[in-house]
């Protein structure tokens, strides 16, 4: 565990390398800094302010979220914290880190397209399991509103995709 000296004030950098543990509740094994919600880290004296863009502003783990990081940075030292939500600009799967792309697809679980290369009906790029690109959406919304569900019609396997937003 990382933690912040006692005598001092921490330093943003200390900040970052404490919450770049904490990962999304609803995706475990993803750090919340590679989902791309970690926007910003601001420290005044002995006071931290971590300001959030949530994936969706109704996402339930959105306080959960907030609880995690709060602990995270009161099992390093850090006394006085804050926790803002910014919803300008809106959160983009664009913001997802290429380690957080290669964790979602190491977990079976199709990283979204950069929007660029984004069009509104595409499927995934393929299967995870086969990869075969022969793939159906089978329902619009996974085991959470940010994934869709996908069935492989090679394989037959499903997998959820990461929806691009």
């Amino acid at each position: 565990m990382v933690s912040v000296p006692a005598s001092t004030s921490p330093t943003a950098g200390e900040v970052w390398r404490v919450i770049a543990g904490v990962c999304d509740p609803e995706l475990p094994f993803l750090p919340l800094v590679d989902l791309g919600v970690v926007r910003d880290v601001d420290v005044a004296h002995d006071r931290v302010t971590v300001t959030l863009t949530p994936t969706y502003t109704g996402c339930p783990a959105n306080e959960w979220i907030a609880r995690l990081l709060r602990e995270a940075l009161t099992d390093a030292g850090v006394s006085t914290i804050e926790i803002r939500t910014q919803l300008n600009p809106p959160w983009t799967t664009d913001w997802i880190t290429p380690h957080g792309r290669a964790l979602l697809g190491q977990h079976g679980i199709v990283p979204p397209l950069l929007t660029r290369h984004h069009h509104h009906d595409a499927n995934p790029v393929g299967c995870p399991t086969c990869g075969s690109g022969d793939v159906e959406r089978v329902s619009e919304f996974g085991a959470t509103p940010c994934k869709s569900l996908y069935k492989c019609r090679a394989c037959r396997e499903p997998f959820e995709a990461f929806k691009c937003i």
